[in-house]
This record gives structure tokens, C-alpha cells and sequence, in this order.
């Protein structure tokens, strides 16, 4: 057998003719593309399974003679022209609806910050519901063309799966995974140098290195301080997510919302709006008031600059699921931070007072409430719940007038819906359904697909 000329990358040996399947293999477009997701599992279909669905695995894995045959394979060489072909056009789209509804506003970029993201069972940094809106506000942002980034954590442990006992009892087992079988890149700054920055939490030096993970068109970067430089303890402080005591939640949450905007600096990255989902990230408004205040602007226009840029989304509709920290932590780890930023320690824990906290806690909700010019839920149920839980910042106003607005919560259609509707709408509402998935008038067509195809795709689902 003729075995094709190969070069090695970072999927293993690749013939020369298929060397772009890593390079679709490490941007995540291919997870919500049919036509990529079939070209994966053509090459090893058993292997695609036991890979989880793992394009970068699965390459790393394939046998040399198997990838060989392929590149010598007609059939298989026009399906892989026919996706990278998708692949160039999508990211090369001059004419996206944000491109052409919002032409004024080019050149801005969104940061995007939350403490989780569920993109894909390769990259478990996520562990629910605010992780999968994360990570379908990247998806959609990147279909629309809205010029995001994201910023969150690289969790070398991910999140725990459940395991039961024989005696009924949950156990948390950490599978770690290796990043070099994931679709995940260092990141570096605009020298070409991998980026890294440093953030003084109590007196500990803790340095952090930065991943990149690619969406489409839309980069997300995740902190690590799994690195040689740090101490056991702080080189822990990114390993789980959601995991450890109070202090170590409040430790991630400084690397996360002061760590976070100073990565953006180090990338060379200049946001015009900054979005924190849910109020992990609160104390990037902190930082950026910090940045303001050191150079020479004062604490009061510091916080209107940082206010009017802010923009807040919460999900949490129980007092109990805010976080709140006790303060002798934030003593220990603020100290000598307020006066960076123009206040006294009282006026610095007065951000983060409510009726409830005031006095002996530091409300992070409350911190980023009073910062932010935008704050929304994510229902309207959730938005009313929201207005009556925090009209204590709004006294003398009823509560319909109160500013905090609802953005009820949507998906990523080409993710969720399966291969087997997208392939019945692919062919009973339009090839390109996917790009009309807002507009009602394409939905009423559903009405006109024949009963008996309905339900044959949803009995096949039902089976599978």
C-alpha cells in the first residue's frame, strides 16, 4: 500500500492532503455544523464514539494507515473540500447581521466574562445552566458576527461527575483532561509572546498563564495558575470549578474579574462594553475604576466612566445564591486596594452592603448592581423577581419603574436541535434554515411538513 506523504502536528501525523483537518478540529464551529461533524466520524466511526464526539482525540488516535487510505479517497477528499469550504466562508463573511444592522459600531468589542462556559464535552469547564448560556451567547455571537470575547477559567479537574454509592450517597469524582487533546491554544500577546500576568491577592504573588479556545469567529480565553511559578496552594486556586471554602471562591473571584481585565490589557484587547454574567466577575468594575483613579481621573468619574460601559445579567432569583464574603476576608485580601482606588475601608465594604448583609458581609451582586447601567434577568417572571428583591437600591420607586430589564434567556438552535430535525428542516423549510432561526414566518412552515415525516423523525429519536 502507498502510504501519503504526512506532516506531524498537533493531531498526531496528518497526510500532507488532510492537514486542515486540525485546523477545523480546534475551532469549536465544527460541534454545531452537520456536514463537519460527519466528515469527523467518517474517518473512524467506532473511534468517534469512544472519543466522545472528540475531533482533536480522534485524530491523535486514528491509525496512520486509516488517514492514509483517506487522503487517497475521492469520496471522502470531496467531503472534506466541500467543509472547508463552509469552514473559509463562514469565517471570512464580510456581511453578518451585525456587520450590516449595526455598521456604526465597528471596530468595538463585548467582553464577556463568566465563571463558566459550556461549549463542549472536550472542554468541561462548565457545570449547568449558567454554562451553557455562556456558552451559547458565544455560539450565536459568533453566528451574528457580534464582535465578543469571553473570558473565564481553564479548571485542569473540569467539573465532578456524580457518582452514587451503594448506600445512596453522592460522591464527586474529578476526571482530569489533558489539554493537548482538546481544542485549546496558548494564547499570545500582540509581541507573539504566550500571555501571562500577575495578581497580589494577601500578600501572595500569584502569576497566571492564558488559554484561547476558538468559537467560530469568536475567541474565548481562560486563566491557569497551574503553573511551575506558583506555590502548590495558588497553582490549586483554578483547578475546579466551584470548588473549595469561601476563600477560595473569593480568591477566583479576584482572578477572574481583576486577573480578567488585566489579561485583556496583556492581550492588547480594549472593550467597550463589559458584561458579567452573574456576579462572579464583579470586581472587574474594581479594576477598571482602579485604572481610572491611577490616572488622575477621581473615584466619582471613575465609577460613572465604568457604570455607563457595564452591563450586568443575573440569574439567581433566592437571596442564599448570591455570593457574600465575611469581612475579615475582604480585609485580608482588599488591604491597600481601596486606596487605589480613591475610598476609605468603610466606603470600600459599603459597595457590596444590603439590608441583609450590611455590616458583616460584602454582597457581590450588590457591588456590580451599583456599577452597572444595565442590569437584566433572564425571564420576565425572573426580571419581576429581580425588581422586588433589589428595590431597597431604588427607594421611592414602584416597582415597575425600577431600571432592571429581562432578556429571556434563548439557545443556540444549531447546537441543540438534532441531526435528524436539522436534516428534515434542511429539506422541508430551506437549506440555510439555520440563518433564519429568528424569524417567526420560516416556524409557520413547520405546519406544512407532512404528519407522517414528523413523527417518523421523532420515533427514530425516541429510539436512538
Amino acid at each position: 500500500m502507498k502510504i501519503a506523504e504526512s506532516v506531524s502536528g498537533s493531531s498526531g501525523s496528518l497526510p500532507l492532503s488532510l492537514t486542515r483537518l486540525s485546523e477545523v478540529a480546534h475551532n469549536l464551529w465544527w460541534s454545531w455544523t452537520p456536514q463537519a461533524r460527519r466528515l469527523f466520524e467518517s474517518i473512524d466511526p467506532t473511534l468517534w464514539f469512544y472519543t466522545h464526539h472528540n475531533p482533536v482525540k480522534l485524530l491523535a488516535d486514528v491509525k496512520p494507515e486509516r488517514l492514509a487510505r483517506l487522503a487517497e479517497d475521492p469520496s471522502f477528499l470531496r467531503q472534506y473540500s466541500a467543509v472547508l469550504r463552509l469552514f473559509d466562508d463562514y469565517r471570512s463573511d464580510g456581511k453578518t447581521w451585525f456587520s450590516t444592522q449595526h455598521p456604526d459600531l465597528a471596530g468595538t468589542t463585548v467582553a464577556y466574562f463568566s465563571a463558566e462556559f459550556g461549549l463542549h464535552t472536550s472542554i468541561p469547564i462548565y457545570s449547568g445552566g449558567l454554562g451553557i448560556l455562556a456558552g451559547d451567547h458565544c455560539k450565536e455571537a459568533s453566528d451574528l458576527g457580534v464582535p465578543l470575547v469571553g473570558i473565564g477559567f481553564m479548571y485542569p479537574q473540569g467539573y465532578f461527575r456524580q457518582r452514587i454509592t451503594p448506600e445512596g450517597w453522592q460522591e464527586a469524582a474529578y476526571a482530569p483532561f489533558t489539554r493537548e487533546e482538546s481544542p485549546i491554544h496558548p494564547a499570545l500577546t500582540p509581541a507573539g509572546d504566550p500571555c501571562r500576568f500577575t495578581v497580589d491577592m494577601g500578600g501572595r504573588h500569584v502569576t497566571a498563564v492564558v488559554w484561547k479556545v476558538l468559537v467560530g469567529r469568536v475567541p474565548l480565553y481562560l486563566i491557569d495558575t497551574d503553573v511551575a511559578d506558583n506555590t502548590p496552594e495558588n497553582r490549586a486556586l483554578s483547578a475546579r470549578l466551584y470548588g473549595g471554602d469561601q476563600e477560595m471562591r473569593l480568591c477566583q473571584e479576584i482572578l477572574l474579574g481583576i486577573g480578567g481585565v488585566r489579561m485583556l490589557r496583556a492581550l492588547g484587547i480594549v472593550p467597550s462594553i463589559w458584561h458579567a454574567n452573574e456576579g462572579h466577575s464583579a470586581f472587574l468594575t474594581l479594576e477598571r475604576i482602579r485604572e481610572l483613579v491611577q490616572k488622575g481621573t477621581s473615584h466619582a468619574e471613575a465609577s460613572e466612566i465604568v457604570r455607563q460601559s457595564t452591563v450586568f445579567t443575573t440569574h439567581t432569583p433566592v437571596p442564599a445564591g448570591h455570593d457574600v464574603f465575611p469581612h475579615h476576608l475582604m480585609d485580608r485580601y482588599f488591604a491597600g486596594y481601596w486606596e487605589q482606588i480613591g475610598l476609605s475601608r468603610d466606603e470600600f465594604l459599603r459597595l457590596g452592603d444590603t439590608p441583609e448583609s450590611r455590616g458583616h458581609g460584602f454582597n457581590m451582586t450588590a457591588l456590580v448592581m451599583r456599577l452597572s447601567a444595565h442590569v437584566n434577568g433572564v425571564s420576565r417572571e425572573h426580571g419581576r423577581v429581580t425588581r422586588e428583591m433589589w428595590r431597597h437600591f431604588w427607594p421611592g420607586l414602584s416597582t415597575e419603574q425600577i431600571p432592571i430589564r429581562s432578556v429571556t434567556n434563548g439557545i443556540h438552535a444549531p447546537t441543540w436541535v438534532s441531526p435528524e430535525l436539522h436534516r428534515l428542516y434542511s429539506r422541508s423549510l430551506s437549506p440555510d434554515w439555520t440563518e433564519h432561526c429568528d424569524d417567526p414566518a420560516m416556524w409557520q412552515r413547520v405546519m406544512d411538513i407532512p404528519d407522517h415525516e414528523l413523527w417518523a423523525v421523532r420515533q427514530a429519536m425516541k429510539r436512538n
